[in-house]
């Protein structure tokens, strides 16, 4: 089934200062997770970001703070997204908007990014997980996480990939834009 822009949103699962640097390769999902919100701001796609424990993990990276612009994070405790109260009233809202498809990202892979996409699949969702733009202290929990989502129906994709896919076809002004942005 093709991922349909206009019910389509994003999630940036944990993306935080004092955590990316314990992430195996956490510099380069860090530049994969910008360049795919660019990309997505081309699009129009909405977008949802969350800190978890920002006292002890910090903010959104700089980085990503930086190319989201105005946004409001939501801080939580609960692992996956959909444990918090107002989070899933977030996901609601942008149920009624239409939104069916949900870009999910983020560290780590085998916690709170797998737990979130499950429960969004769970609430109705079609969670589709970006496997280039998550990451995991360990590598190996990476991987499993990975397996863990396919088994509980997660599509996975790459943020070039889902990028295009939104995008429908070549030669307009959005494709050109993300052409620029993922060479």
């Amino acid at each position: 089934m093709r991922i349909n822009r206009t019910k389509t949103a994003a999630l940036f699962v944990d993306l935080q200062e004092r955590l990316i640097p314990a992430v195996y390769d956490g510099g380069a999902i860090v530049n994969r997770n910008v360049t795919l919100l660019q990309g997505l701001k081309i699009l129009s796609i909405p977008a949802v970001f969350l800190r978890q424990y920002p006292k002890g993990l910090g903010d959104i990276v700089p980085e990503l703070r930086a190319a989201a612009g105005d946004y409001m994070p939501h801080d939580k405790l609960a692992y996956s997204a959909m444990k918090d109260e107002a989070i899933a009233a977030e996901f609601e809202r942008l149920r009624a908007d239409g939104i069916e498809n949900i870009i999910v990202t983020g560290v780590e892979s085998h916690v709170c990014v797998l737990q979130s996409c499950i429960d969004l699949a769970e609430a109705g969702f079609r969670p589709v997980l970006v496997v280039d733009c998550v990451g995991s202290r360990n590598p190996f929990d990476k991987e499993i996480a990975l397996r863990r989502a396919e088994q509980e129906n997660v599509l996975l994709t790459t943020a070039e990939a889902i990028l295009f896919e939104l995008c429908v076809v070549a030669g307009t002004d959005e494709f050109k834009a993300i052409s620029k942005l993922v060479k």
